[in-house]
């Protein structure tokens, strides 16, 4: 198959579960632009959190034994995605995207982690889908410093704890790249998403 540089790789289909799931199988995952839901894409290089591979800072480890934060997770999944919809910067997240992904959280295909403040205000978090032993990370917020990074250290135990090996945020930036993120070539990322999501839960 040719992959686009671009990372787009399809047009058309549909939203159902089985269609996402089966996406990420492949490689890919849904990403809207301009109105249109149903857009398949597969970003070469792909950045991905490998198994291990998590790096946190002197300054931030020393944050994190503060304990200022609360964690959960899947206790407030659509709250979750409402907010990294609503975020002040802009969002891809479109209703088609928000109303598949609480359908996937109702058949135990998504996932959400939440950083709640002591007073128990929701604070950061991210959501994603899990199949298999991959989790692809969709999104994230943040209303605190620092919060996001901490959903995404939660997020590491998390899949430590649940067996996930390959933690999947599509697109390289500097935040994730001071946290470990790397970036594998697609060819490799799919036949890691091949091996990976074959896995049992």
């Amino acid at each position: 198959m040719h992959f686009p540089a671009e990372g787009l790789i399809a047009s058309g289909g549909d939203l159902d579960p089985s269609t996402i799931v089966e996406a990420y199988r492949r490689g890919l995952f849904p990403w809207p632009h301009e109105g249109v839901d149903t857009l398949w894409w597969s970003p070469d290089p792909r950045a991905v959190l490998l198994e291990g591979g998590l790096h946190i800072s002197r300054r931030f480890a020393r944050m994190l034994r503060q304990h200022r934060f609360k964690i959960t997770v899947d206790a407030a999944f659509e709250r979750v995605i409402n907010s990294c919809a609503s975020r002040s910067d802009g969002t891809w997240i479109t209703t088609g995207i928000i109303n598949a992904y609480i359908r996937l959280h109702q058949l135990g295909w998504a996932h959400s982690i939440e950083v709640w403040s002591l007073e128990n205000d929701l604070i950061g978090g991210l959501y994603g889908l899990r199949v298999g032993s991959l989790f692809g990370a969709e999104s994230m917020f943040h209303r605190s410093n620092d919060a996001s990074k901490v959903a995404l250290v939660a997020l590491t135990q998390y899949a430590r704890h649940s067996g996930i090996k390959l933690i999947d945020v599509q697109i390289q930036s500097a935040h994730l790249r001071s946290m470990g993120i790397c970036e594998i070539s697609r060819i490799s990322y799919c036949e890691l998403a091949h091996r990976f999501t074959d896995e049992i839960e």
